[in-house]
């Protein structure tokens, strides 16, 4: 799994148990391999290579993926352990209903490992005029049947709601893209703890600006594609002319407003007294960003709850690993009810590895 923070390639040996009516899970291992600077520069312009030199990226990149994985499985001895690589690639083009596109090639992945390798988890929900995301709910619903929500802190915060008989998800905002972007001008990776924004002030009329965009009034499904926080968000921060603490003081500010506004619209429709909200993702590890989303949330009743951090770290690429056996078993992988698509579909291309 590479996230849009771009901050390393994610990888996970799961074993998976599936029983009746319950699948349960063991993250074995767990490792997340930083970005040299030349791979996250690829990655970060490959939207502005032509199509050539994008193909060849998509290939080159899998082969890097590829050796990544052998070295983690010599790493962690998982020779003949391994039954299959489910990889979900670099997204980089993102415009449903027409389009997705993740660097990664699979046969690249197959080629290094002589494994079976499954890839492109997104694009049948998409030619099925779905959003291709949020994929991971499927997971949730399968891993975690006991919570109502769920928020993923990643390079955007994504938001599912377990209803009865209804499970949606969407994309709620950018968030750790555009907090990141604004570390770097420190030449930080990231804002530790969220201690910068911590120390931080509000900026108001900033805060109303962002809270006005557009696509926050559009209903769901809807996600975003990682240009909206690179070309929208960060550009409106910069413009502000704030401190960097107070322009992440704001936008933090602005991530605690934005789910709590989405958690709102559900609460009727769960029928519960009370709700437990499961936080995931690097986002979780901002102590400044969950104490905002608990003081908005728990005034609702909403239980803010951040689990052991192999979890956090690492349940993108746990779901990555049940979707990839989902589809070896040939069934959905994506949810209608989420994506908007015209119904579940087996989303995924198989590469059988070198026999």
């Amino acid at each position: 799994m590479s996230g849009s923070s771009l901050d390393g390639l994610d990888l996970a040996f799961v074993e998976l148990y599936a029983k009746p009516g319950q699948w349960d899970f063991d993250i074995v291992h767990a490792d997340c391999i930083p970005y040299p600077k030349e791979w996250s520069d690829r990655l970060s312009n490959a939207i502005h290579l032509n199509a050539k030199d994008y193909l060849l990226l998509h290939s080159e990149y899998g082969h890097y993926i590829g050796r990544q994985v052998s070295l983690f499985i010599e790493k962690f001895n998982l020779a003949y352990k391994v039954a299959l690589i489910s990889s979900h690639g670099h997204t980089t083009f993102h415009l449903p209903p027409l389009m997705t596109a993740q660097l990664g090639d699979g046969s690249a992945i197959a080629a290094e490992t002589g494994l079976p390798v499954i890839t492109d988890l997104r694009s049948l929900d998409v030619a099925l005029g779905g959003q291709g995301a949020p994929i991971v709910p499927m997971g949730e619903k399968i891993l975690w049947k006991d919570y109502p929500f769920f928020l993923n802190l990643g390079g955007i915060a994504n938001l599912s709601v377990n209803q009865p008989n209804l499970y949606i998800a969407y994309d709620v905002c950018p968030a750790n893209r555009v907090l990141n972007l604004i570390t770097a001008k420190q030449g930080k990776a990231f804002d530790d703890g969220g201690k910068l924004a911590a120390s931080g002030k509000i900026h108001m009329e900033l805060l109303d600006k962002l809270n006005a965009l557009g696509y926050y009034a559009n209903a769901y499904p809807k996600s975003l594609a990682n240009d909206f926080g690179t070309d929208v968000v960060f550009p409106l921060l910069d413009s502000a002319h704030l401190s960097d603490e107070d322009a992440l003081a704001t936008y933090t500010e602005h991530i605690a407003v934005q789910v709590s506004a989405e958690v709102e619209k559900h609460l009727p429709s769960l029928g519960l007294p009370n709700a437990r909200m499961l936080v995931t993702g690097g986002g979780a590890f901002n102590q400044f960003l969950v104490d905002r989303l608990k003081a908005h949330l728990e005034p609702m009743r909403v239980e803010v709850e951040v689990p052991e951090e192999k979890l956090v770290n690492y349940k993108e690429a746990l779901v990555m690993a049940l979707l990839g056996v989902l589809r070896w078993r040939e069934e959905p992988t994506t949810l209608a009810t989420v994506t908007g698509a015209a119904k579940d579909g087996i989303g995924g291309a198989v590469w059988m590895g070198v026999l």
